[in-house]
């Protein structure tokens, strides 16, 4: 099957920010996915470089406006490497082939007599390069830039888009699957049922020169947004070139939520025009907000993704964005949650992991692929867990839920960490007697690892090289091919590499509130810090110890708290059902807690932290920047009071 994935093409009024890295991550990571799924790829980015805000921009560079696109799309271009992102096809506007190609339809849309000539006006937002709707505009100005727009009246070209709005709205019932997620598809529909005015496609000469010139009227120059559509067509060399049969029918188009009226009812009526069946898809994705706004130029809070890659790594970046932010919705950036992230999933999980597996395959198996021999439950039970993720990984990947195919992977991670421990492959190692045991352990790891690499090729390509590398994998992964159990040779080598994730430092890390976290509320507005309970300096005496309810809780549910990245709301029996509130979500997913026996104090005076109630506290037992809880082995009943 074919599958063409693309980008928006930035405009060059910016330099790359990471809502441009976002949207380029997401259909690199889809391009690898689709790959790796067996289909026939082809993945496009761009810059848009015409219209009124590129003359202005350049203008204030004093530079012509051919040498600012030149040298800010240069910027584009060398900002997708060092984040493992790699386009098949990089398409400029500006280029001679994409002129030559808008010029051409319009020629066919005017000649099809869609276009005409009138007299237009109307509120004119130069951020958006459009006319807004009275509807469209909040507090009288517009929603995305917060200024207001501008009242112009000018003669123009029209495209009679209105034409086309029953076709649309028929086109968006019948194929529900067309724009994703839902709430976008319904915010389309529901602008649909106004009248679809007709669309103004031109700018005169007079007042802007950098522009396609109209191939029917010299004195006009093209509508950037007609023009920038196009691109789609230009780069798979419609309307002849093999690419374009080959892809067309697989096109998708990846977007952020600010430009979905553009690509959901101006691109489809234009093909439409055409005679050209629309794309097959359109997903939206939501805004990166720093301090609850919308990363922006103009508003001075955008971060650039070279800062992140030296902050903790291209991999690390990428796996960040897919796991932070749920398709569709809007989420919220800071270094802290990246850190916590990085330290947390991949040092801490995935990286000791790999780390202590190849390890001990390298000092109790020399280095090679131990055999596997007869399988107990714990072995079946991680195997069958790692043949499930790869099938729901899929699912996910496939419907653009990147954080939830995440969540599949790590559950698997979780149980592996866990199996060693349970499994202990140190204390096997002590007795020959246990050979075959051990062997069956160190294998199932090994396999369990294998899975994951394979998983983890889309999202962080660099990573799973190495963890391949180190496995000794080194055919191109191939879902169908590769997500069995049992693919690894035995006696073939294995190669402990250097750590994959080494832990990193905040740079400017969040104190832990003053007093007992479980009787103080934070303060309004301030951000949820640690739950780390501090004793007083020096001794205290045996009666005072006694007001301390200890006992053993066990974990039933564990949740995240919206708009907290360090609080889990835990379901605790003990043996009576309480909720406890604890400052462990950088350190522990919610799914790998259920079922854990831990110690908790049980007299604590509840309190409501983050709008939860909490009825007591977790401990916890802290370990330089790593935080572990305090669990209990062996029979002790929820309940049982700690001695």
């Amino acid at each position: 099957m074919s599958f063409y994935i693309t980008t928006p093409i930035f405009y060059v009024n910016a330099q790359p920010h990471l809502g441009h890295a976002y949207s380029t991550i997401i259909a690199d990571t889809v391009s690898r996915f689709q790959k790796i799924a067996g289909n026939e790829v082809r993945f496009q980015t761009g810059t848009d470089e015409h219209g009124d805000k590129i003359a202005e921009a350049a203008a204030r560079a004093n530079e012509t406006p051919k040498e600012y696109v030149d040298r800010i799309s240069l910027m584009f271009r060398e900002a997708w490497p060092p984040l493992h992102i790699e386009p098949d096809n990089f398409i400029r506007t500006t280029d001679p082939n994409h002129i030559k190609t808008v010029q051409d339809i319009l020629r066919q849309v005017h000649d099809r007599g869609d276009i005409y000539f009138s007299e237009y006006s109307g509120l004119y937002c130069k951020g958006c390069d459009r006319f807004l709707t009275e509807k469209e505009l909040v507090d009288g100005n517009c929603p995305d830039h917060l200024t207001p727009p501008e009242s112009i009246s000018e003669q123009n070209y029209f495209f009679r888009m209105s034409k086309y709005q029953e076709w649309l709205i028929g086109h968006i019932e019948q194929n529900p699957d067309f724009i994703q997620p839902e709430r976008y598809r319904n915010e389309v529909l529901s602008f649909l049922k106004e009248p679809l005015e007709d669309l103004c496609i031109s700018r005169p000469t007079s007042r802007l020169t950098w522009g396609i010139p109209l191939p029917f009227d010299d004195k006009f120059v093209t509508y950037v947004w007609f023009d920038a559509l196009i691109n789609y067509l230009t780069g798979i060399d419609y309307p002849d070139g093999p690419d374009f049969a080959r892809y067309w029918q697989g096109a998708e188009h990846l977007i952020a939520k600010d430009i979905l009226k553009p690509h959901a009812i101006y691109w489809p009526t234009m093909l439409k025009s055409l005679g050209l069946e629309p794309y097959r898809k359109l997903h939206v994705h939501g805004y990166w907000n720093v301090n609850e706004t919308k990363m922006s130029k103009s508003i001075g809070n955008v971060i650039r993704p070279a800062d992140l890659i030296n902050e903790c790594g291209a991999d690390s970046v990428r796996y960040f964005l897919l796991r932070e932010m749920s398709f569709g919705l809007d989420s919220s950036f800071s270094y802290d949650a990246l850190i916590n992230r990085h330290n947390a999933d991949l040092a801490n999980d995935l990286g000791n992991l790999v780390s202590r597996s190849l390890t001990m395959v390298k000092n109790f198996c020399a280095g090679k692929v131990p055999d596997q021999g007869t399988m107990q439950d714990s072995d079946r039970e991680l195997a069958e867990a790692a043949i499930t993720m790869v099938a729901e990984y899929r699912e996910q990947m496939e419907a653009f839920a990147f954080n939830r195919a995440l969540r599949e992977i790590w559950k698997v991670i979780g149980m592996a960490n866990r199996y060693i421990v349970t499994n202990a492959p140190w204390e096997l190692a002590k007795d020959p007697a246990n050979r075959e045991r051990l062997d069956t352990v160190l294998y199932t790891l090994l396999e369990t690892l294998r899975l994951i690499t394979l998983t983890l090729h889309p999202v962080m390509p660099a990573t799973a090289i190495r963890m391949g590398a180190a496995l000794g994998a080194v055919s191109p992964p191939n879902l169908d091919s590769q997500g069995r159990w049992g693919l690894l040779v035995p006696a073939s080598s294995i190669t402990p590499g250097e750590t994959l994730f080494p832990r990193l430092k905040k740079k400017t890390p969040t104190p832990a509130p003053a007093g007992n976290p479980a009787t103080d509320s934070p303060k309004k507005g301030a951000k949820a810090g640690r739950l780390e309970a501090e004793m007083p300096e020096g001794l205290i005496g045996f009666e005072r110890f006694k007001e301390i309810d200890l006992r053993v809780g066990e974990i039933t549910r564990a949740e995240a708290i919206k708009k907290s990245d360090r609080l889990l709301k835990l379901t605790v029996n003990a043996p009576e059902e309480r909720t406890i509130v604890a400052g462990i979500a950088e350190f522990y997913q919610p799914e790998e807690l259920v079922g854990k026996k831990v110690i908790i104090v049980a007299n604590l005076k509840p309190t409501k932290l983050m709008g939860v109630t909490s009825q007591g506290m977790v401990l916890a037992a802290r370990d330089g920047d790593n935080l572990v809880l305090t669990t209990v082995t062996g029979a002790a009943a929820a309940g049982s009071k700690v001695a």
